[in-house]
């Protein structure tokens, strides 16, 4: 695609703009703000949306067409630009439970919509039915069976998934992009971009994309492409009015189908021996697949048909179309009741709250066990139906077994006991997650310190410590939640701080977002003024920044250093300030980079403030070194070059004294861009400082999962090695 075409700056445009996370995406943004500047002689913001992004591709077009010069700029400038490798995986659905049944009329309308000539109009099926009807089961059972019509792959979301029992549109892109192989730094950050990035890789792809447990019409909108040979199954219990879509409602098994599921699941046998019992089976199941599987394990026993109750709001009259659910929760309560005394214990007492990912250590605090009975017990109840497993091997509580269990709870154990039993679960999570944190991310003073923590962490390097709290983040963001509810402030804001490793590393916005909210209004209301409460602010602020919500970013920040100030704490005071020149800096306008620096320069100055005794004094040489990474970005934005590589310079020889290779390579980069960046005609002198900064600073990542920045230093070294014609004006 000509670079110079109207197409080409829009894709372009479109690329830096919804591509601006990651160090790579973050100096590609700068560059652009900087040409386009030079380009229409005047200030302008980033692009909000799609019809701003159109209008400044318009207005740059007819200016690169009148001035070679600047178009030379522009082509060259293009070739930094990396629009993501794209998709890399075919994923595939998880396989639809054995014994499948019947359904032909509901698989027979999901071919013809797969199948019906494109028109425009979206691919899009909404199977919906009571819970435990079967409606995922069909989406599954039809993706499956028709795996050679998506020969890119199906993607799988269960959008009930999420730490609160929902999963946001922004959180189910990242799982979508994820199992596409999009690596994290190539997923944008705000939700609009990443919907927009989405219909992009998929425009010209084979794919089924099966939305699982849906809400509400606001959840899964963001999520449907109207890629033509796109396929979206939404499979939700109410019929979403609004969503423009095939409906398809599935209702209960006729008798006969319902013989045969049980058939498939207990054997022909266990059938034939119930065959006394089996019309009040049929009857108390009323044709709900789940409640017959849940009653296969125990033909011989099924208590007959409860007939005392009369038709009201949550019982239809007709027994085959149980509107409220009756058929689930009858066979909740058949199962429940014949579970041992420690398995019982154990579904009511982890249906306390929402766990994402239930396992047998949380289990065990939760219900005072230990681990392996706990674990055994789980097994027990997935077995019959009671917990749904997770894709990583954790357990979930189906929607009418939790509601069932912490009734039970209630009634069964009294509220002193279940009290008891969620301080444990808040209580293991926090020690297991104090030390952690702190090997995750040992070197900064935002994470627990070892004083904090009760145990030892035996984690052999940061990378797993890491991974194991990340692994646990959903479970984290539950516990803080409850731990507002259970008025524990204390306990609240000392599990936001265990967030840091996984905030700061390994993104999972998505899910944290909740908790530093309940964080920062925890320490308002508790501790204002305090240490804490400027580590809350700062940890939603910066969150904030990096979901490009840069008002609320702005508020948080300020209200940070506003604490740190307050509590004397010169350490996190500088650390606020820092961050606010960080928020500037992620912005297009040049007279924002140049309030980056002046905030910049205001923390160094409260750095400079730090006695030698002081408590962050040993911190404080690596405080320094990043500070001066961000003032010599500031200055190449402003075109400083020369006091950049000054800056860059210092901050490189600390990098590289601490043997600080991840930051060794992102100001190696800074460095290489302060000579060749695409966005002006670099001098032969420039190509040959810039080519061995970044022959370095590519060594260092090779093999560092840095894929973005990696292709980002390519496209600066063919730069260098063979920089393209540049015409006169």
């Amino acid at each position: 695609m000509d670079p110079i075409s109207l197409a080409g700056i829009t894709v372009a445009l479109s690329a830096v703009v919804s591509g601006a996370g990651g160090e790579a995406g973050k100096a590609v943004f700068q560059s652009a703000g900087n040409l386009v500047r030079r380009a229409l002689g005047r200030e302008v913001a980033a692009p909000a949306g799609q019809e701003q992004l159109d209008a400044l591709a318009r207005q740059l077009h007819g200016i690169l067409r009148r001035d070679p010069a600047l178009a030379g700029d522009w082509a060259a400038f293009a070739s930094t630009v990396q629009r993501g490798g794209g998709v890399r995986n075919v994923p595939r659905l998880p396989a639809a439970t054995h014994a499948f049944t019947n359904r032909q009329k509901v698989l027979g309308l999901l071919d013809a919509e797969a199948s019906r000539r494109s028109d425009g109009r979206p691919r899009v099926v909404l199977l919906h039915g009571p819970e435990g009807i079967g409606t995922s089961e069909a989406a599954k059972y039809w993706g499956n069976r028709e795996a050679d019509r998506f020969r890119d792959g199906q993607i799988h979301v269960d959008l009930r998934s999420g730490p609160q029992g929902a999963l946001g549109p922004r959180a189910a892109l990242r799982e979508m992009f994820r199992q596409l192989g999009v690596p994290d730094a190539e997923i944008p950050a705000s939700e609009e971009h990443r919907a927009e990035y989405f219909r992009s890789c998929v425009a010209d792809l084979d794919l089924l994309v099966v939305l699982d447990h849906a809400t509400s019409l606001a959840q899964v909108r963001p999520l449907i492409a109207p890629a033509p040979r796109t396929v979206t199954v939404v499979v939700a219990r109410n019929p979403l009015h609004g969503l423009a879509a095939l409906r398809v409602p599935v209702g209960p098994l006729a008798d006969k189908d319902a013989r045969r599921l049980l058939v498939g699941v207990a054997g022909q046998p266990a059938v034939d021996a119930a065959r006394a019992v089996l019309p009040a089976i049929l009857a108390r199941c009323a044709g709900s697949p789940y409640a017959l599987r849940a009653a296969a394990p125990r033909l011989a026993h099924v208590p007959p048909p409860r007939t005392e109750r009369t038709p009201g709001p949550a019982m239809s009259a007709n027994p085959r179309h149980p509107e409220g659910g009756d058929a689930v929760r009858t066979a909740v309560e058949d199962s429940y009741r014949s579970l041992d005394p420690v398995s019982a214990r154990v579904l009511r007492l982890t249906a306390l709250a929402p766990w994402p990912g239930c396992c047998a250590r949380i289990a065990g605090w939760a219900a005072n066990l230990p681990v392996d009975e706990a674990g055994r017990a789980l097994e027990t109840l997935a077995a019959l139906g009671l917990l749904d497993t997770t894709a990583d091997g954790r357990y979930r509580h189906r929607p009418a077994v939790r509601v069932h269990a912490e009734q039970a709870a209630l009634r069964e154990d009294g509220w002193a006991v279940c009290a008891q039993a969620m301080s444990r679960a808040l209580r293991g999570l926090l020690h297991f997650a104090e030390p952690t944190a702190h090997a995750a991310l040992p070197q900064s003073w935002r994470s627990p310190r070892r004083a904090d923590t009760d145990e030892a962490s035996g984690y052999p390097d940061p990378g797993e410590a890491l991974g194991a709290l990340a692994a646990e983040a959903g479970n984290l963001a539950v516990a803080i939640a409850a731990a507002d509810e259970m008025g524990d402030p204390d306990t609240v804001c000392r599990l936001v701080r265990t967030l840091w490793p996984v905030q700061l590393k390994a993104g999972h916005l998505d899910t944290l977002l909740p908790a530093l909210h309940t964080g920062a209004r925890t320490a308002d209301a508790h501790v204002p003024g305090t240490r804490t409460a400027g580590l809350m602010h700062a940890h939603l602020g910066f969150a904030l920044t990096a979901l490009e919500r840069y008002e609320e970013a702005e508020s948080e920040l300020r209200a940070a250093a506003r604490d740190e100030q307050a509590a004397g704490h010169v350490r996190g005071h500088a650390s606020a300030v820092e961050g606010l020149g960080l928020l500037r800096l992620a912005q297009w306008q040049r007279s924002r980079v140049q309030e980056a620096y002046e905030l910049f320069d205001e923390a160094y100055a409260l750095y400079a403030t730090i006695d030698p005794d002081d408590e962050d004094a040993a911190d404080l040489p690596r405080a320094l070194a990043l500070l001066e990474r961000h003032r010599g970005r500031a200055l190449t934005g402003l075109d400083r070059l020369d006091e950049a590589r000054e800056r860059l310079g210092a901050a490189l020889r600390s990098f590289r004294t601490d043997s600080d290779a991840y930051n060794t390579a992102r100001t190696l980069t800074d460095l290489a861009r302060t000579h060749v960046d695409g966005t002006r005609a670099a001098s032969e002198a420039d190509r040959a400082a810039a080519l061995p900064l970044i022959d370095e600073a590519t060594a260092l990542l090779t093999g560092e999962h840095a894929d973005q920045h990696l292709a980002y230093l390519r496209s600066l070294r063919a730069l260098c090695v063979s920089p393209p014609p540049r015409p006169s004006a």
